[in-house]
């Protein structure tokens, strides 16, 4: 074990081990409130006592996770690894969200009748083992001591329908993960060898309440009721954003500019800022599948997870951070990586106090200008075919193959994607904050979808996307005035970049990026059951009376 323990600690960055040995009791029973048992796996530091460390996750408690485990109980950490209800060997049925708060306290009453723990208990874990913290948190009580929520958000709902589209890639992608865990592992070999065909049949397969059958071969419940789009009351029941402002323990979020759940990890920081509290927040330049944020939360959680409980190490004291096997103090409580200048930076609030907007505006002919047009002109047209979707390149994808930033031209080059573009610029531009477009928009129908995208053009002519938001247009949603034209509001991802001097900001307005976002057939045929394609043609307007504009929060400091 204290070999796999010192390599595991250099592969993660962690800082030497305060033991080196860690006894490991697989398959506990831990008993639910109805009866239902869960399964989990304990990783005792030997021979002395510490703080507990809880993971409460769908994804199995085989070989990764279990070092990973093994890790932190090394940093001198009782670690507990459970199965969510019907996950893996624990018993029940999975429905997404829906029993995660019951089970988590269910399961911190379990840790209260243990010998070994000791009163102090931390939680970390990414994506949806970071949802199931926010599960518990409210309720958990005074032992609650830290957080540690990595690429998640308190509520799923949003993500799931981004800009009232809905997430294909991720939804059907991650029913896929979750189904091939009960098939053979051959097969997922085999299937992962050749790219996943299954699962690219059914992303580009109409209907959609069909999709799942050509994905994994089963019908799933979970994927069906969502495609369904149900009302408030079933997202309620299973979100827990309305009680994040009652959560007391320190929360530490970690979170990658090109995450999936981005946008929704900023809300929970502001709502808890809103209610006084101060998390940590911390934005790499990560994918949500990447090795590297996973590596930067696990050393982050450790250092949190000491300076928070009795067991603190004096390198830790005023939560310092790691990452490169180092150990330095941190000044404030955001910290950034900031793209294109490829250095980190620190903040006391997100956004920086002293960032300012600032209006980038389109024109016909395909230019982007800081200033407004001067003289009306013909809008820009593109036409958008759901028989031939838009796709998507890059940006948050639920796998890190294929996500983060790429190079666009092949994508610009496609007769339904329209560029503008600033001319070289003579003084950097730094970006640090939120995200918007205002598009002036008229279409051929009335169901259509505007998507939009900021890329950084290099002097060499590759266009790499930064952020990007799509927005779907409906009857009484963005009102057409007398002239048909509509004022759609597209939020992007937020971002932190530094456009350098000779590089160009160039902003992409399509019809949609599939299978990242479900195509919309434009007919307002419900998503579930819609077959029936219909081309529309969309105009872009540019002019003093429709001025189409990106906005940008810019850097106060220059």
């Amino acid at each position: 074990m204290s070999t796999l323990i010192r390599i595991a600690g250099r592969v993660f960055g962690l800082p030497r081990p305060r033991t080196r040995r860690v006894r490991g009791h697989r398959g506990l029973t831990v008993p639910m409130r109805d009866g239902v048992a869960l399964k989990a796996d304990h990783f005792a530091p030997w021979p002395r006592p510490g703080p507990t460390v809880l993971m409460r996750t769908p994804y199995g408690r085989g070989f990764v996770l279990r070092v990973l485990a093994t890790s932190i109980a090394a940093q001198g950490f009782h670690v507990v690894l459970q199965s969510c209800r019907g996950t893996y060997d624990s018993g029940g049925v999975f429905e997404p969200m829906r029993h995660e708060r019951e089970d988590g306290l269910d399961t911190v009453g379990w840790l209260r009748g243990q010998p070994w723990y000791s009163g102090e208990l931390c939680t970390y874990g990414p994506s949806y083992a970071g949802f199931v913290q926010w599960a518990l948190a409210a309720e958990a009580g005074p032992d609650l001591k830290a957080m540690a929520t990595i690429a998640t958000a308190a509520d799923f709902r949003d993500s799931t329908y981004a800009g009232g589209a809905f997430s294909l890639d991720v939804v059907l992608t991650w029913a896929a993960l979750l189904s091939a865990q009960r098939g053979s592992r051959l097969a997922n070999l085999v299937e992962a060898g050749r790219g996943q065909p299954k699962l690219r049949r059914g992303l580009a397969h109409l209907p959609l309440r069909e999709a799942d059958v050509v994905a994994t071969g089963e019908e799933i419940a979970f994927l069906r009721d969502w495609l369904a789009q149900p009302g408030a009351d079933y997202w309620d029941q299973r979100g827990h954003a309305s009680r994040r402002a009652a959560v007391t323990a320190p929360v530490l979020m970690v979170g990658g500019w090109h995450d999936i759940f981005l946008p929704w990890q900023l809300d929970d920081y502001a709502a808890l800022r809103a209610a006084g509290a101060r998390p940590r927040l911390t934005i790499g330049p990560w994918t949500h599948g990447s090795f590297g944020l996973l590596r930067q939360s696990l050393v982050e959680s450790v250092g949190w997870f000491h300076q928070h409980t009795g067991d603190a190490l004096h390198q830790y004291t005023g939560g310092a951070y790691t990452g490169d096997g180092k150990v330095r103090p941190r000044r404030a409580p955001v910290r950034v990586y900031v793209g294109g200048a490829r250095v980190w930076r620190e903040f006391e609030d997100w956004p920086p106090d002293d960032a300012r907007a600032r209006d980038w505006f389109l024109s016909p002919g395909g230019e982007l200008a800081g200033h407004p047009p001067q003289l009306g002109a013909a809008p820009t047209r593109f036409r958008y075919d759901p028989a031939d979707p838009t796709p998507s390149v890059g940006g948050p994808r639920l796998l890190a193959g294929g996500a983060g930033s790429l190079d666009n031209r092949d994508l610009e080059a496609r007769p339904d994607v329209l560029t503008f573009t600033t001319a070289p610029l003579r003084q950097p531009v730094t970006a640090l904050g939120p995200v918007s477009a205002t598009i002036y928009a008229r279409a051929s129908g009335d169901h259509f979808d505007i998507f939009v995208r900021l890329c950084d053009v290099t002097t060499s002519g590759r266009s790499w996307n930064l952020c990007d938001g799509l927005v779907r247009v409906s009857p009484g949603r963005f009102p057409a005035d007398a002239s048909g034209v509509r004022a759609v509001r597209v939020d992007l991802w937020p971002t932190a970049h530094l456009f350098r001097p000779g590089h160009r900001i160039r902003v992409q307005v399509s019809g949609g990026a599939h299978p990242r976002f479900a195509r919309n057939t434009c007919t307002g045929e419900p998503l579930a059951t819609a077959t029936r394609l219909l081309p529309v043609d969309v105009e872009v307007f540019g002019d003093p009376r429709y001025p189409s504009a990106l906005r940008l929060t810019e850097d106060g400091q220059g």
